[in-house]
């Protein structure tokens, strides 16, 4: 299938304050969280998108039509309320300082399956809605763009760690192991076989790899590369042997 580039917004006046913004208004990116998403969009910028996808809150909308404006051609975002931030309820709009001190502190850090926020949504549904709606999306992409294809979903930092423990098979529990910096870029590529986690956490280095390469024989194998492969720069992939 095609290749998600996972994009967390940039720094928001939330996020250096301390607050745990959730779904509040008026949150919005900062003079640092700017001067990320352009060094996400310029990055990007190598690659062709298909589609720019992002959740409905204004500071993944900020991010997203930075990396837009860098495109070579007309690109619209497309909103998707599977990938908004996770509804933390009664947690919202509090500091992260005060949160440490509730007793549902610790099952988030250690049994996140067992977490729900009060008043707000369980990281279990959490993990479903936006693991289906990246899914989705991509499925779309392919349908309308071919396997080559590449997006971007911009979204926020439990959304995305939710997605890549998914991609990774990795059970919830384990998903506070992972870690998603503003504006970093983490990429998975979704096969019938499985899916490839290509790249999680990245704040630089060039992503031109991701472009289809002119004149290359074969297709891609859904295959796993026994021994690691050459990499994106190595000879084409053989074809795969099953029928």
């Amino acid at each position: 299938m095609a290749t998600v580039i996972l994009v967390r917004h940039g720094r928001s006046s939330a996020n250096a304050a301390g607050v745990l913004a959730g779904r509040m208004g008026g949150v919005k990116l900062d003079e640092t969280g700017h001067a990320q998403a352009a060094r996400a969009a310029e990055r990007i910028s190598e690659v062709r998108l298909a589609a720019v996808v992002s959740s409905p809150l204004e500071r993944c909308r900020q991010t997203a039509r930075t990396i837009m404006g860098a495109q070579p051609g007309p690109l619209e975002v497309a909103t998707e309320r599977g990938i908004t931030e996770c509804d933390y309820g009664e947690w919202q709009g509090r500091t992260l300082k005060e949160l440490a001190r509730e007793k549902l502190w610790a099952t988030v850090q250690n049994q996140p399956s067992a977490a729900a926020f009060p008043g707000g949504e369980s990281l279990g549904a959490m993990q479903a809605r936006s693991v289906e709606a990246v899914r989705r999306h991509d499925a779309a992409v392919e349908a309308m763009h071919g396997a080559s294809a590449v997006w971007v979903a911009v979204s926020h930092g439990d959304i995305i760690k939710s997605v890549l423990a998914d991609a990774l098979g990795m059970h919830l529990d384990l998903f506070q192991r992972i870690n998603v910096d503003p504006a970093s870029l983490s990429i998975i590529r979704y096969t019938p076989t499985r899916p490839y986690v290509l790249a999680t956490n990245t704040h630089a280095g060039e992503l031109g790899w991701l472009a289809p390469r002119k004149g290359r024989r074969g297709r891609r194998t859904d295959d796993a590369a026994v021994g690691g492969g050459a990499g994106p720069d190595g000879p084409a992939a053989p074809l795969s042997g099953r029928p």
